[in-house]
């Protein structure tokens, strides 16, 4: 049995395919993770529903941060890595002058690998995934995600709990509109378990409750030994909170679910239609919506490409598809990142492998339509994440195998990154969350 009940409100069991994809899980690298295509899944189930305990969660949750600067122009800067290879801690906080684009070390909290992190709507709270077990652990360990609390004033992390991811290398987190879940998608590079994402319930003091919820999913896609099996490698929701995306690097699908907290539905249900396609192969990463909540943009980490969407309602329509690589370029590529400017004017896009830079498209108001406008080299190796200041005059990029990060001046009416950017020395760096004082 794949749908365990435990409560009245159950989520549909949808079917399983008769047929699973073996993962090579040698091959995967956490630097590369993300491209998985399905030419052949056939559907993917759920399992595991659970006790719709009573959770008491009064505070609104969101993932970004105030767009506000403010007094001093000054931000905390959350810092998440990887400790693996014993270059990093954890997570790391510092003081980020907007006006001179200076960083300043303030504090260190210990936690394996924190390779994404979000922050409570009211910075309270700091919430990071443990990516265990790795390209090279056992597929019986589970990762992990770490809650703490954070004192905005002094910068300082308190460690408040941890809690079962139910999967393997769990590497993207989202909090419902809602506040009263956090979502942690599962990249997972063994077959067994396979891809997924799970549902941690908030509690009132910021502490996790164990999940309520897993879902699976099954298939896979063409290249091999990159979609051997499902690989979920972000859940986003939509502008309205109505619908979850749980991009699928391994079946080439965006899953769309209902969000239904009040139970009519079950708290997570299957859209009627599943899914939205991509290229086969293409391998479908990272998922954001343009500040018009009517266009949506993804990353392609296989394919090396981004696609523009117009969005209604919880459906997808294809509308554009532009490489990052330039014309001509034969090296190893691996898009990553995407995030819009403040003002949704240009949308950064990171390009990892051979290429290492970044690029910087405008976005056209009306259409949604991307037009490139420029290049920047990430001056290192892996850029994985970066992310722009909430004023919008800064981008910060780590890079993961060269344990540096960049911090570049933005021109804000061309888009355009200034040259001579200043360097932070950082063990590999992967994730950046700025956070108002």
């Amino acid at each position: 049995m794949f749908l365990r009940r435990a409560a009245a409100n159950a989520v549909p069991a949808p079917f399983r395919s008769s047929t699973r994809s073996s993962a090579d899980s040698g091959s995967l690298s956490r630097a590369r993770r993300s491209a998985r295509g399905p030419a052949h899944l056939l559907t993917q189930f759920i399992k595991g529903v659970v006790i719709m305990a009573s959770v008491a969660a009064t505070h609104a949750f969101a993932q970004s941060a105030s767009t506000t600067a403010p007094a001093g122009g000054v931000y905390n800067l959350i810092v998440g890595t990887y400790t693996a290879g014993g270059k990093s801690e954890g997570l790391y906080v510092y003081r980020f002058d907007t006006q001179t684009g200076e960083m300043q070390p303030v504090s260190v909290a210990k936690t394996v690998n924190p390779s994404f992190l979000v922050v409570s709507k009211d910075n309270r709270f700091v919430y990071a995934v443990n990516e265990l077990p790795g390209d090279n652990g056992p597929a019986s360990l589970r990762g992990d995600v770490s809650a703490f609390g954070f004192d905005a004033a002094s910068g300082q992390l308190t460690f408040l709990n941890k809690v079962s991811a139910q999967g393997n290398d769990p590497c993207y987190l989202s909090l419902s509109p809602d506040g009263r879940y956090l979502f942690v998608a599962n990249y997972s590079v063994a077959a067994d378990p396979g891809g997924s994402f799970a549902v941690l319930p908030v509690l009132q003091d910021g502490r996790l409750g164990e999940s309520v919820l897993t879902v699976h999913h099954e298939g896979g896609g063409p290249v091999k030994g990159r979609q051997d099996n499902a690989h979920v490698h972000s859940t986003v929701f939509s502008p309205d909170g109505r619908y979850l995306f749980t991009q699928d690097l391994g079946t080439d699908k965006l899953w769309t679910y209902r969000y239904t907290p009040d139970g009519s539905r079950g708290l997570v249900s299957p859209a009627e239609w599943r899914y939205t396609d991509v290229k086969s192969g293409s391998g479908p990463r990272h998922l954001i919506f343009g500040n018009d909540g009517r266009h949506a943009y993804l990353t392609s980490e296989l394919a090396a490409t981004v696609t523009v969407f117009a969005y209604h309602d919880g459906h997808m329509k294809l509308e554009q598809v532009e490489k990052l690589a330039q014309p001509g370029f034969k090296g190893t590529q691996g898009a990553a990142a995407l995030h819009l400017s403040p003002d949704g004017k240009f949308l950064y896009v990171s390009n990892r492998g051979d290429a290492n830079d970044i690029s910087i498209f405008a976005v056209d108001g009306n259409s949604g339509r991307l037009k490139r406008v420029g290049r920047q080299s990430s001056l290192g190796k892996s850029p994985r994440e970066f992310a722009i200041d909430p004023t919008g005059q800064w981008l910060i990029v780590g890079n993961q195998n060269s344990d540096t990060a960049y911090v570049f001046r933005r021109d804000q009416q061309t888009g355009l990154l200034e040259p001579n950017p200043k360097r932070v020395d950082i063990g590999s760096p992967v994730d950046f969350k700025f956070v108002a004082q």
